[in-house]
């Protein structure tokens, strides 16, 4: 694929979108105009958390986000409380999780990811979720429609806790990521005892984030991380590997554990339905899938291609949380480290990435279909769906036919809300969009953390354009563009 894919920026009208997307053979749920005042996405709906019946004002969410601009000891920053402050100010009534934090600091993905191991950093977590719920009061007069939830993790093969680099606990082997492992660098399989610990860390976590305010707590399985990468280690002996109970058993005794330890706090799970083979930069700098022997057995929702899609085990995930309570689930793709383009489709790839293989409208109707093919198993569990934010103009026309043809209940929003956090507001008072403000997919957000510097939308932020950051961030990318010349 080369750069014949036209931007979406570029697509003037619906009609040249819808027109675009019948080139691909592919279907996008749209409708021709947005309904003055949102229409269904001003409508509330209800979620059954800990048995307990909340109203969540309206279909807008806020994705959860990898913050890279916390202190080393894994605290909030100025630029932290901004972001959230933000987030309460978009108007969207469930705030998933705010960002991810880590259980444990051996556990952060990078060294500047916020934590909630001590009552310290639970304190320090209160008074953020207080600045957004008052953001947010400011901005819609009224919170009691709101719902703020708080994601754990715990990053697995991707742990980077020090500046020093990475130190990765794998769930298990894999055949492809592992020839990515990082050379000269301590890597372990993390042990049954380890993971029974790591539960406890969980529950540990949890009672802070409900003694800090939070609604529920999101237990991460997405995107590569250890959740995520034990529903598909398949080649994992013993009780947390192989077949799906055994691949299921820590998110299923990690859910038990904090019902019983923190009685009335919700809980939710963001998981990865579907997962392809591992991609790379081809010569031609187009993503290729990496070289594997078929079948394909450790793409979690993969259909054993490496490529395609097989929905029969996250449905069965799905079954599994229903009977436990768990009424609360965002589905999302893959990783960003290993196949961006699926999990967040983009026409600028980050600088260490690979250009799209695919238009990237391909990703966001993968993404929808199989949520809605998800949602219809289990027409009572709330689900939020992704990958909204590469149709940019056309995000609300997406929406509202998706929440309209009961394929998610709620709309995630990610990176849109980095540079464009009152969208969901504008959407919801019938405002005409910003343009200046909606995210290009420029991917100035990910090739920054990346390189070690603060996470924020530098092309359209004017807050981070003038951030002295900026200039290293240029410096970055000219660097990584001579080297690939």
């Amino acid at each position: 694929m080369s750069r014949s894919i036209p931007q979406v920026k570029k697509l003037a009208s619906i009609a040249a979108l819808r027109a675009r997307l019948d080139e691909l053979g592919v279907d996008l749920p749209l409708v021709d105009d947005v309904s003055p005042g949102g229409g269904i996405l001003a409508d509330s709906l209800t979620v059954n958390l800990a048995g307990q019946a909340r109203t969540v004002g309206n279909r807008f969410s806020v994705l959860p986000m990898e913050g890279w601009d916390g202190t080393t000891d894994g605290l909030p920053t100025d630029l932290v409380a901004r972001r959230w402050t933000r987030f309460g100010e978009s108007g969207a009534k469930l705030i998933w999780g705010g960002e991810a934090v880590a259980v444990v600091p051996a556990g952060r993905a990078n060294p500047h990811q916020l934590t909630i191991d001590t009552d310290r950093h639970g304190e320090a977590l209160a008074e953020l979720r207080t600045k957004l719920v008052l953001a947010h009061d400011q901005a819609m007069g009224s919170t009691e429609d709101l719902v703020v939830g708080l994601q754990l993790t715990h990053s697995g093969r991707f742990c980077r806790p020090t500046a020093e680099g990475m130190t990765p606990m794998l769930a298990g082997p894999h055949p492809v990521l592992d020839a990515r492992l990082p050379p000269g660098r301590p890597v372990v399989t993390i042990s049954d005892d380890q993971l029974h610990e790591l539960t406890e860390q969980f529950v540990a976590a949890s009672v802070r984030a409900q003694i800090a305010g939070f609604d529920f707590v999101d237990v991460k399985a997405c995107h590569g991380y250890l959740g995520h990468e034990l529903l598909g280690a398949v080649d994992r002996p013993g009780p947390f590997g192989g077949s799906f109970e055994n691949r299921t058993r820590v998110l299923r005794q990690t859910i038990t554990v904090i019902q019983a330890a923190a009685p009335g706090l919700g809980i939710g799970v963001r998981f990865s339905a579907f997962d392809l083979v591992p991609f790379r930069a081809g010569p031609d700098g187009i993503g290729e899938p990496e070289p594997f022997a078929a079948p394909y057995r450790h793409g979690f929702g993969g259909d054993g291609t490496g490529l395609g899609l097989d929905l029969t085990e996250p449905k069965a995930l799905l079954d599994l949380l229903a009977g436990m309570g768990v009424h609360l689930v965002n589905i999302t793709a893959g990783s960003p480290y290993y196949v961006p383009h699926v999990q967040r489709p983009a026409w600028f790839p980050p600088s260490d990435g690979y250009r799209p293989p695919e238009d990237p409208l391909v990703g966001v109707a993968r993404l929808v279909a199989a949520t809605a093919e998800l949602k219809a198993h289990r027409p009572e569990t709330v689900i939020v769906g992704t990958g909204f934010s590469y149709l940019q103009d056309w995000l609300a026309h997406a929406a509202e036919a998706v929440v309209a043809n009961g394929g998610a209940d709620s709309i995630g929003v990610g990176r849109m809300v980095l540079s464009y956090p009152d969208l969901p507001r504008d959407v919801l008072a019938g405002r005409s969009l910003d343009r200046r403000r909606i995210c290009r997919t420029f991917s100035d957000c990910t090739t920054a953390p990346r390189a070690g510097l603060v996470s924020g939308c530098f092309p359209l932020d004017d807050f981070y354009k003038a951030h002295p950051q900026r200039v290293e961030l240029a410096a970055v990318k000219k660097a990584v563009r001579a080297a690939s010349s």
